[in-house]
């Protein structure tokens, strides 16, 4: 779609992927599974490999510029991505896919429908799947369990109720983000360390993540124009993850609280090489109640949703021996009986979100009219378990009023315009932002908590105008006015592979651009489609920065390229199919100064299949993935934003020093066969 950039960080990934819509990043985009939210409520962060496998994924949609006021999302600033899953099938069968390519890629999937179960009206499906591989680039492997499950059950012709479930646990070396000057120097070998001493060695930065969650959703219809949805659904997201550091052996801090000496050890300068563990999970859990009422041209409805979620994390640094080997029954660092610790968290979110929705329909449904108003109320507490901390524990409340209004008018059959007045809003994300972590070395705090406490809040306009006859056509033009837009600075601890996290108030922003897509029907088994983004953007203000001000008044959106376009064929006779795909990004800055940016890339990818002749009950397929055919090295994005790449003079006249970004490398070339087989 245009405006939509999207970035794998390989073929075969258990980390979270990397997306941006109108220069929003993943963080600013709500997204759900099957009406429920698949993000973590704290981050933000969107780990779509652990929520379904492809295999079982029924539809991806996209709203630009809004979201749907009745989706339980705490971050649609001016995007929202909705994901479903497959239907069970209405009679048995089972279905194998094996598949194998690069970089000792293999992945294994088995799914089975029951059919009716006896003569209840509930069908159902299970699947489990299993991958693995090594890292494209540099030591290192990642692998993968995952299940699926859901049961329905029709009541009626219009009434149904369904429960799904879905179960996650990867293991994955962690990918280490690049700062320009060292992607220039490494490339694509940034990852590959091999050295038991250094920080960054391979065999102990490692993410062992698991997902498990479940929801059961009803929808019922009544007489008189009457219809209730339900749903409830609980997430559980959890680690540990691992990264190697350092810890000092004397005068080192826990908190602000300093220690002569380490348990254990005799005093000195030297510095313990460990690896950190850090064990964390967040849980949250909700309730979605939707009610609506047609009457004649009529559409009222009313949204309720309360979401409970918890986190909590902590720290354990366990010495390294020479080989780079640690086991837990050597004991974790302590000193005076306390476990050196930076992230001793906990936190706790509730909110209640409230919309009214009222929708018109005239002229035979050729004019449509739709205002909305959602109120969100968040109450969110963040404590930071450390001596000295301060604050030790951050409490805030905010309300959030975000009202909608949309019209389309079809003025002939294959002919529509319309025109969108949304608003969005985002709470502030990471601990980082209420609390701060004190580092072991100095006892200073790395980040400060924002000041003051804001919520994102987006206020968009959007014309456009649609063709759906001999082809299909879209052509909109939106702007947008953004104020208190946050940016999160992430940045490597000196001598460690553990990130930390500055939120940085970047204030008021606008951006105005144009979107087109073209796409033919099928013509010969064979139709095409095109899509481009043209889109300026201005940072509003001069930023608060180091005691004085950044002069980034007039500067462009850091993360969002001006000019986006896709290009892609598709063919399918009923026997062969196949797909090709070409993506074009624009240069994109890093920093609120544009000082520092990334160039522009391009990528291509094809698939190609054919289904086989039947055997007996069997139904094969085969199929060929190339993802990067021309194996570009580049990077594909921004992983850690900063204000000020390098040094510069402030409004004020104050020397202000900068800070390196961080960046993601896209996914090099990759080729996949797949065989699959369906038995009925």
């Amino acid at each position: 779609m245009p405006g939509v950039v999207a970035s794998s960080q390989g073929p075969l990934t258990a980390s979270f992927e990397s997306f941006h819509i109108r220069g929003l990043d993943r963080t600013e985009i709500g997204v759900t599974l099957e009406g429920i939210p698949a993000a973590n409520p704290f981050t933000y962060s969107v780990y779509t490999p652990s929520m379904v496998d492809p295999e079982n994924m029924g539809s991806i949609s996209v709203m630009q510029g809004s979201s749907d006021m009745n989706a339980p999302v705490y971050n649609a600033v001016g995007a929202q991505l909705s994901m479903t899953m497959r239907r069970p099938a209405t009679h048995q069968n089972l279905f194998v896919q094996a598949s194998g390519g690069t970089h000792s890629l293999n992945k294994e999937f088995l799914r089975y429908d029951t059919g009716e179960i006896g003569h209840t009206g509930v069908y159902g499906f299970v699947s489990g799947s299993y991958s693995s591989g090594n890292l494209w680039r540099g030591p290192g492997s990642v692998s993968r369990w995952h299940v699926d499950a859901a049961l329905t059950k029709s009541w009626n012709a219009s009434s149904d109720s369904e429960a799904i479930f879905g179960y996650t646990k990867s293991d994955q070396t962690s990918w280490l983000y690049p700062t320009l000057g060292q992607w220039q120097h490494y490339g694509v070998g940034y990852n590959a360390n091999k050295d038991p001493s250094s920080p960054g060695f391979y065999e102990i930065n490692k993410r062992n993540t698991g997902t498990v969650y479940g929801a059961l959703k009803n929808h019922f219809e009544f007489d008189h124009g009457l219809s209730f949805d339900a749903t409830a659904y609980g997430v559980e997201f959890n680690g540990p993850y691992f990264s190697g550091a350092t810890v000092p052996v004397s005068n080192g801090y826990i908190g602000t609280q300093r220690y002569d000496h380490l348990d254990g050890y005799a005093p000195s300068s030297a510095s313990v090489r460990t690896v950190m563990h850090q064990p964390w999970f967040t849980l949250s859990s909700g309730l979605t109640l939707v009610g609506s009422w047609k009457k004649s041209f009529n559409t009222l409805s009313l949204s309720y949703w309360y979401s409970y979620a918890n986190q909590s994390s902590n720290q354990r640094y366990y010495p390294l021996n020479q080989a780079g080997q640690w086991t837990r029954s050597t004991g974790y660092l302590t000193a005076n009986g306390l476990p050196i610790n930076e992230d001793p968290e906990n936190a706790v979110q509730q909110s209640n979100t409230i919309a009214l929705k009222d929708r018109i329909s005239l002229l035979h449904d050729r004019l449509i009219f739709e205002a909305a108003l959602k109120t969100g109320m968040f109450n969110r507490q963040y404590t930071m378990d450390l001596p000295g901390a301060s604050p030790y524990k951050s409490v805030r409340n905010v309300f959030i009023p975000a009202p909608q209004v949309t019209m389309s008018y079809r003025f002939a059959p294959a002919h529509q315009v319309y025109i969108n007045g949304t608003t969005g809003y985002r709470l502030p994300s990471s601990l980082s932002s209420q609390v701060s972590m004190i580092s072991h070395f100095t006892g200073q705090p790395t980040s400060k908590p924002l000041d003051p406490y804001e919520p994102e809040y987006m206020i968009g306009e959007e014309i456009g105008y649609r063709y759906s006859g001999v082809m299909m056509a879209n052509i909109a033009y939106f702007h947008y006015n953004m104020t208190h837009h946050q940016i999160t600075s992430s940045m490597y601890q000196p001598g460690t592979t553990n990130m930390i996290s500055q939120i940085i108030d970047a204030g008021g922003q606008q951006a105005d651009g144009v979107q087109l897509e073209l796409a033919t029907r099928p013509w010969h088994h064979l139709s095409a489609y095109a899509s481009g983004q043209y889109m300026t953007s201005r940072i509003g203000n001069n930023v608060s920065y180091q005691g004085d001000y950044l002069p980034t008044k007039g500067k462009q959106e850091p993360g969002a390229p001006k000019f986006l376009a896709t290009a892609g064929l598709s063919y399918d006779d009923g026997a062969n199919f196949g797909t090709f795909n070409l993506r074009y990004s624009d240069a994109q800055y890093a920093t609120l100064m544009n000082d520092q940016s990334i160039p522009s890339y391009m990528t291509a990818d094809i698939s190609m299949g054919r289904r086989l002749p039947k055997i007996g009950r069997v139904s094969p397929k085969l199929m060929l993935n190339l993802i990067n055919i021309s194996d570009q090295h580049y990077l594909s994005g921004v992983y850690g934003y900063t204000a000020a790449a390098n040094a510069h003079r402030g409004v004020y006249g104050s020397s202000l020093t900068g800070a390196q970004p961080t960046y993601d490398i896209g996914s090099g070339f990759a080729a996949v066969v797949s065989i699959s087989g369906n038995y009925e």
